[in-house]
């Protein structure tokens, strides 16, 4: 079915990483006429075919320089912001990014009088959270509401898709490793939910079926703890592997030596086997919905959104870790 286009205006901050694209997908589809703002346009042409010919323009913006960012916003009618980082690198750090990062682009579009705003937080942001990320995140929540009272917040779990930096890690480390680790002896539990219900909860948010200054948690159907998801990726991808429970101090001893080593290789340390000592603390809270967002439908449910199932998707993408790929025989390699 043709979509109608419109006149609206959507700037998106991070559109052209693995959230960002599904974004894109679904607010071209809904009519809306986009504007990535990202630090490096060139990368961003892959969205062009999620749109009509001139619907979607990448323009250049940095939220590490407020300065850049209100030629982004010029004549928008609706902000989402989906910058944020797990793990710090160089200048990008939690505070700069997800904090101060996420105070300049509501700063910017509360002086352009742009009302309609999405930020992208995570489940688990408190002020108190053991982790650096979480608490840069819950910093950067109150930023948005202090500038744009009305902005919606969504805090996503664990999300997955065919990019995924999830499900795809441990399927990578199980082709490569004898044994994989338990951080905190694996019991800590996520509620992983599908990128393009993520997406669809944006939408529908931008398009005002959200309450206007509320935190929605979005999760999937599934809460599985994190043994659960690795013993899940083993049967997938048809491999045994042994599964070592490590004690949170030990992770995060193993956390600081694995830094250590990061800073005297410049930084060319196999991403698959990074491990920090705040991803670890993160690890000490679930990342699961609340009673209370259930009870206030502040959900994907009370987004209309019926959330799709890790256990129905991820098979899709994970056959190409098998050992001959969506072609193996059904035998653990």
């Amino acid at each position: 079915m043709p979509v109608t286009r419109s006149n609206r205006l959507v700037t998106i901050f991070g559109g052209s990483g693995f959230l960002g694209r599904h974004v894109v997908h679904e607010l071209a589809r809904r009519g809306w006429r986009i504007r990535i703002a990202t630090r490096r346009p060139d990368l961003a042409f892959h969205t062009q075919p999620s749109g009509s010919v001139g619907q979607i323009q990448a323009v250049q913006a940095n939220l590490r320089y407020p300065e850049s960012l209100l030629p982004a916003l010029q004549n928008a009618d609706a902000v989402v912001n989906l910058v944020g980082i797990l793990r710090e690198h160089g200048p990008q750090s939690f505070e700069a990014v997800n904090h101060r990062g996420a105070r300049a682009v509501a700063e910017a579009a509360k002086g352009l009088g742009i009302t309609n705003f999405v930020h992208i937080s995570a489940l688990g942001a408190e002020p108190v959270a053991p982790s650096l990320y979480a608490r840069s995140k819950a910093a950067g929540e109150a930023a948005v509401r202090e500038n744009v009272p009305g902005a919606v917040i969504l805090r996503p779990s664990a999300v997955f898709g065919p990019e995924d930096a999830l499900f795809n890690r441990f399927a990578a480390m199980a082709r490569l490793l004898p044994a994989l680790p338990l951080i905190g002896g694996g019991e800590t539990k996520l509620q992983p939910v599908y990128v393009g219900d993520v997406a669809s909860a944006i939408g529908q948010a931008l398009d005002g079926k959200a309450l206007a200054g509320h935190v929605y948690e979005l999760g999937g159907p599934e809460v599985a703890s994190l043994r659960q998801i690795i013993s899940f990726v083993l049967r997938v991808t048809e491999r045994r592997r042994r599964l070592i429970p490590i004690p949170f101090g030990l992770a995060s001893l193993i956390g600081g030596v694995t830094e250590i080593q990061m800073k005297l290789l410049l930084g060319f340390f196999p991403e698959l086997f990074v491990l920090t000592r705040d991803q670890v603390a993160l690890l000490r809270r679930d990342a699961v919905v609340s009673d209370q967002a259930m009870a206030e439908q502040r959900t994907l449910a009370g987004l209309g959104i019926v959330p799709e199932s890790f256990e129905a998707l991820v098979p899709t993408y994970l056959a190409r870790y098998r050992k001959a790929g969506q072609f193996a025989e059904k035998q653990p390699a």
